[in-house]
């Protein structure tokens, strides 16, 4: 089978690109599962029901979050209702949202998926290792395929996971410092790992926001508000690929996809009738 996670989704212009895209991407590389970490994607910071309705409308199957997972306190119903939406599972227990899910792929294929967060430089949370334990502990005994989006700070934070999770789950795929590294391997035992796959959203920006205003603020304490920027704006995330009977996983690649693609994605406008 073949997975597709997508990063941080960064406000309007990050979903309209995912919007413009995704319906091409899935028919041009035949994708059988497509993840979203979409703890950005309203207005850069958290997400709504009405955007967690335009992901899955679009072909997203299953949404993972973050630190920013709370922001829009109208997602709490969805988190507690929705069968492809999952809190970090080391938030307590009394935390709205499921620590994990199981989504069908389009090949049949039941596929776990996670979303945990690290603990250097991010806020005060539980353990990452003890959670993730637990929760392949719980996970159905027929589920092979398992996903985890480590949503961490620290590129050590991260590996130590990776390394950690090593034959046990599919993939360990990075997310939260929003710049896609190119450190993209299958580990000995068959997990695929990556660092970050990086944001989606505008590039010409300071990690999404407009670079006047972070700039401001850095260089003169002047709070400022960091909206979202608008211009440069990229799909970035991973694809890979999976043996279905096994989980584990067998080629990882980056994928980008830039304003210029746009076109060549969306499907081909019917001749014009001749009247």
């Amino acid at each position: 089978m073949r997975l597709l996670f997508i990063g941080d989704v960064v406000g309007k212009p990050g979903r309209k690109i995912i919007v413009q895209t995704l319906p091409g991407l899935i028919a041009r590389e035949k994708l059988d599962l497509v993840i979203v970490n979409g703890e950005n994607s309203a207005a850069g910071s958290g997400i709504t029901p009405d955007i967690h309705r335009e992901l899955i409308g679009i072909g997203v199957d299953c949404i993972t979050l973050g630190d920013h997972i709370y922001k829009r306190r109208e997602i709490n119903p969805i988190l507690e209702s929705a069968p492809n939406i999952v809190k970090p599972a080391n938030f307590p227990p009394s935390a709205p949202g499921k620590p994990w899910t199981v989504v069908t792929a389009r090949d049949g294929t039941k596929v776990a998926v996670i979303s945990l967060l690290g603990r250097v430089f991010m806020r005060p949370v539980d353990c990452p290792w003890a959670a993730v334990e637990r929760v392949l502990a719980e996970l159905p005994r027929d589920v092979k395929v398992v996903f985890v989006d480590f949503h961490a700070e620290a590129t050590s934070d991260k590996q130590l996971m990776g390394r950690y999770l090593d034959g046990r789950v599919a993939a360990v795929l990075g997310t939260h410092t929003h710049v896609p590294t190119a450190d993209e391997e299958i580990f000995p035992d068959g997990t695929a790992f990556q660092c970050d796959v990086g944001m989606t959203g505008p590039y010409h920006s300071i990690l999404g926001r407009l670079i006047e205003r972070v700039q401001e603020t850095t260089l003169t304490f002047n709070p400022t508000q960091f909206d979202v920027a608008t211009d440069d704006v990229r799909l970035c995330g991973s694809i890979v690929d999976i043996d279905p009977t096994t989980g584990r996983a067998t080629a990882i690649r980056r994928l980008r996809v830039d304003e210029a693609d746009i076109a060549k994605l969306q499907p081909a406008k019917p001749p014009t009738p001749v009247m």
